[in-house]
């Protein structure tokens, strides 16, 4: 699902609906095993109570963890520890499992490791925080690596998809211009288009046995993550109610909408009324008959995206 127009839907709804989630999908149809692990505490966004509506089977938060002054902040427990620390955990879990591990250190502020955890030289703008993001992005590196390592070492790591991912933007809009030159874009220049652009999240895909690797110039959306890993694990998804699609089949639509109404397609980029050019970030103040056509054709897709989650969420319809 979306979230809700006005707030979160795990804090709003998450408690009370019946949803079609990876954990109990895989439970029902494949016998998966399903944990959370996160260094924060359970309540925070509600998670306690929606996980169970989700369908997993444990949720490991900051109360089965080592949480001090010294390697948490006000999200939780930073990304190395976080690793570590659940391993303990993961190590207990009955195979086949699906789990889900939520690391923090990515949070504002960016300035946590800037002395000797700092692997990567800071950024030289007018604002701290970006100049901090890009070692706190590095510290993140390294603790997957170290999670990867020990993966590797049990022999999990062949045996298992993996899929890393962001789960919203990084730095916050009103930031954005003095970010510009590190970008390669003018901060005098900088508008609604380049904003929209920032928010592009990394995602990844470990598949084992693949040996052709490659980032893919496909365009998605976070709704496309669910039924593109059910169909790399050969579950059939066709009984299920999903809104995004499956980001390796080649005949997909490749429209993404945003919360707000805002929508990106390979060709535009479209907030509001405004039709922004994706190639060259122009804006369009005329457009053609085939432009206009393929816009509308786009906006028509994405506020149905739009309609359909709120309708399924705001009336329970799952259940």
């Amino acid at each position: 699902f979306f979230g809700l127009s006005q707030g979160p839907l795990f804090t709003q709804l998450g408690d009370k609906n019946t949803f079609q989630a990876a954990p109990a999908i895989l439970s029902q149809k494949a016998g998966y095993t399903s944990a959370v692990f996160h260094g924060n505490n359970g309540n925070f966004w509600n998670r306690n109570d929606t996980y169970k509506r989700l369908g997993y089977d444990y949720f490991f938060d900051s109360s089965y963890y080592d949480v001090t002054p010294e390697n948490s902040f006000q999200y939780g427990l930073h990304d190395k520890p976080f690793f570590k620390q659940s391993v303990e955990y993961l190590e207990h879990l009955q195979q086949p499992f699906y789990t889900k591990f939520i690391a923090v250190s990515t949070h504002y502020p960016y300035s946590k490791f800037t002395d000797d955890e700092a692997g990567f030289p800071l950024a030289n703008t007018n604002d701290t925080t970006i100049n901090g993001y890009f070692a706190t992005a590095n510290y993140l590196d390294k603790a997957v690596e170290e999670f990867f390592n020990y993966l590797k070492k049990s022999g999990l790591y062949e045996n298992s998809v993996i899929v890393m991912y962001g789960d919203h933007y990084g730095i916050s809009n009103s930031r954005n211009k003095y970010l510009a030159e590190l970008v390669g874009e003018s901060k005098d220049n900088w508008n609604e288009w380049n904003d929209a652009q920032m928010q592009r999240v990394p995602v990844m895909f470990h598949v084992p046995g693949q040996q052709n690797g490659k980032i893919s110039e496909s365009y998605g959306g976070q709704v496309d993550i669910l039924p593109s890993l059910l169909h790399l694990l050969g579950i059939d998804t066709s009984n299920y109610i999903q809104l995004g699609q499956d980001l390796f089949a080649e005949d997909r639509d490749q429209i993404v909408a945003f919360r707000n109404g805002t929508f990106v397609t390979p060709k535009y980029t479209v907030i509001g009324q405004s039709v922004y050019l994706n190639e060259t970030g122009e804006l369009l103040t005329e457009l053609t008959e085939e432009q206009t056509n393929e816009v509308e054709f786009a906006r028509e897709k994405a506020s149905t995206q739009l309609t359909m989650s709120d309708a399924l969420t705001n009336g329970d319809l799952l259940r």
